[in-house]
């Protein structure tokens, strides 16, 4: 596959691209079919036999499931558009910030010779189901000559039907080409230290201002559990997170516990499941519980709709007491500075302290007519 726009002595970008689930365009049934097909097309999350999966899809889910999903969507949608949609361009415009100013940081303490400049680099965002889709999005960065690309999935924990499915649709998207970039690819980071210390931080805040609960649900999305006797290491992936945020928090077992949310068909799925915890919970009057959402790093459709709002109505009308529903890490500080520093760690040897950007000018021009005195095609 050629590629016409390279020309000699083009500086090379390095990009760092986060990348998240989707988001229909709009809380309507016509905006939600497009998307739920394709994500519900994708064979890292849905795997059934395809023949029968076809008829079930198109027979009944995109005929039945789009008003319904549209209803929930609308009750959580915000002035500038989809939650999700917000807080992953919010949270790429400070990464975009952070990783500057540390960069100007790092080449101000290592260059001593000319004004040092910042090192090229791109910082842009991607879906995996919808806009601005993964291909389209590596198709513009190429077009930056970004010649080494990081992926950085918003999932802390990995699983094949999310992070995998990010990684086959980059690898896909890049197959080919005569001249591809490095493409490195953040599996996961569900024990970093700095994930655990943000994620612990936001639950004693909420604590601050609101008290303590009498439980503590931690609730990751779900997965059958067939991808788990598949060998998906998900399921502790998940268990770790929540083992070391209860550490944090100094909480003994039988404060907190860990389950799984958003469980979808007849099969079984991880467990045990947030809404039959909950229900359980309600029934026993428990005087309050607060769930966290460790496996979402920006509030979505399953965190303020499925938790806050339809978790919060099973435990009461079971019998609870008071619910919260702590918020998602979105744009908090402590947050923004640990997914800098993960991006960082994994830009080692990309990005060089003591960029010069006059010297790297220089340079571009010398390669540029170096080649073309050669005979090169400008």
């Amino acid at each position: 596959m050629s590629q016409s726009n390279w020309t000699h002595g083009t500086a090379a970008q390095t990009a760092v691209l986060l990348v998240n689930l989707g988001t229909p365009d709009a809380p309507t049934a016509r905006a939600l079919r497009p998307y739920l097909k394709e994500f519900l097309s994708d064979r890292r999350v849905i795997e059934i036999w395809r023949p029968l999966w076809w008829l079930i899809l198109n027979g009944i889910i995109l005929n039945v499931r789009p008003k319904k999903s549209a209803e929930k969507y609308a009750q959580i949608w915000m002035a500038e558009g989809s939650p999700l949609r917000v807080h992953t361009e919010r949270q790429v415009t400070l990464l975009r910030g952070y990783l500057g100013e540390r960069l100007k940081s790092s080449n101000a303490r290592s260059s001593s010779a000319q004004p040092p400049g910042v090192p090229p680099l791109v910082v842009d965002h991607a879906m995996r189901y919808g806009s601005p889709s993964l291909p389209s999005v590596l198709a513009r960065l190429r077009e930056q000559n970004c010649e080494r690309i990081l992926l950085l999935p918003a999932y802390p924990q990995y699983a094949a039907s999310t992070v995998g499915t990010v990684f086959d649709v980059a690898f896909r998207a890049l197959t080919g080409l005569r001249n591809p970039p490095e493409l490195r690819c953040v599996k996961h980071y569900h024990d970093d230290p700095r994930y655990i210390a943000a994620l612990a931080q936001s639950v004693r805040d909420h604590w601050m201002k609101h008290g303590r609960p009498d439980k503590l649900l931690m609730s990751f999305h779900g997965v059958p559990k067939a991808t788990l006797d598949a060998g998906d290491p998900y399921h502790c992936e998940c268990q770790k997170t929540g083992r070391l945020l209860a550490e944090a928090l100094g909480l003994d077992s039988g404060r907190y516990q860990v389950c799984f949310q958003s469980r979808f068909g007849r099969a079984e799925w991880l467990q045990p499941y947030t809404a039959v915890v909950l229900a359980e919970l309600g029934r026993q009057k428990v005087g309050r519980v607060d769930v966290v959402c460790p496996g979402f790093v920006a509030d979505c459709l399953e965190t303020l709709e499925e938790i806050a709002m339809e978790g919060k109505t099973t435990f009461l009308q079971t019998g609870g007491g008071e619910f919260h529903a702590i918020p998602c890490l979105n744009e908090r500080d402590d947050w923004m500075q640990a997914l800098t520093e993960i991006a960082l760690d994994n830009l080692s040897g990309w990005i060089k302290p003591g960029f010069d950007a006059a010297a790297a000018s220089r340079s571009e021009a010398q390669s540029r007519d170096a080649a073309l005195k050669m005979g090169a095609v400008q």
